[in-house]
């Protein structure tokens, strides 16, 4: 074999090294999310993302909880109250359907946080009860209704309280729901109404994100 024949192959085995190393890079990098594909399915990210009031309200079980102990983890943020007559019922559902359908490393890096927009009747005990019925892990929040607007304000998705000299008043609501991610700040929206199909799909591309 001539030395020109061995440089040729040497340069072909190089060549042949490269290319083997870019296309498993290609095909190993993590999948972007479509933007149309993630509008479609209702989810809608923030060019920048925004911070969260410093403030505590109380969970389900009575315990105080800041804003920041919802860092480590991905929340679906969604403001209701327990005697809602549909928005709420509906969304809760449709929020337990879609965690059928997501696969448990998926499940992991999520939860669903409901904050009571009716603080005036939703005890942790009434709101642990409620939530309870679902059997999906959800947890609530509830407290003093100006820092509940605080709240709702910050994250763009305000509500009306209720008439509470009225004895069967309601609260004027979106089904909407914030999107917090593990720094404990908003990235996003889900918009209602939700098709939990569509973000069984697109939603696991966006929890892999930090």
């Amino acid at each position: 074999m001539t030395r020109i024949h061995k440089t040729v192959l040497i340069l072909a085995a190089v060549i042949a090294l490269v290319l083997g190393l870019t296309v498993s890079k290609v095909l190993n990098a993590p999948q972007q999310s479509d933007p149309a594909a993630l509008a479609d399915a209702g989810i809608i990210l923030l060019p920048q993302s925004r911070a969260l009031p410093a403030l505590s309200l109380l969970d389900e079980n009575g315990q105080a909880q800041a804003m920041d102990q919802l860092k480590g983890r991905w929340t679906l943020l969604f403001f209701g109250y327990t005697f809602c007559p549909d928005i709420c019922p509906t969304t809760l559902a449709e929020l337990r359907q879609l965690r059928n359908q997501l696969p448990p490393e998926v499940l992991e890096r999520y939860t669903v946080t409901m904050v009571s927009v009716d603080p005036n009747r939703d005890t942790p005990e009434q709101l642990r009860q409620y939530l309870g019925y679902y059997k999906a892990g959800f947890t609530g929040l509830t407290g003093e209704l100006a820092q509940i607007q605080q709240l709702a304000n910050a994250v763009s998705i305000p509500f009306i309280p209720g008439d509470t000299s009225k004895q069967h008043y309601t609260v004027d609501h979106s089904g909407n729901l914030a999107l917090i991610g593990p720094d404990g700040r908003q990235r996003g929206f889900i918009r209602a109404p939700l098709n939990p199909a569509k973000l069984a799909l697109q939603l696991p591309q966006v929890l892999k994100q930090e």
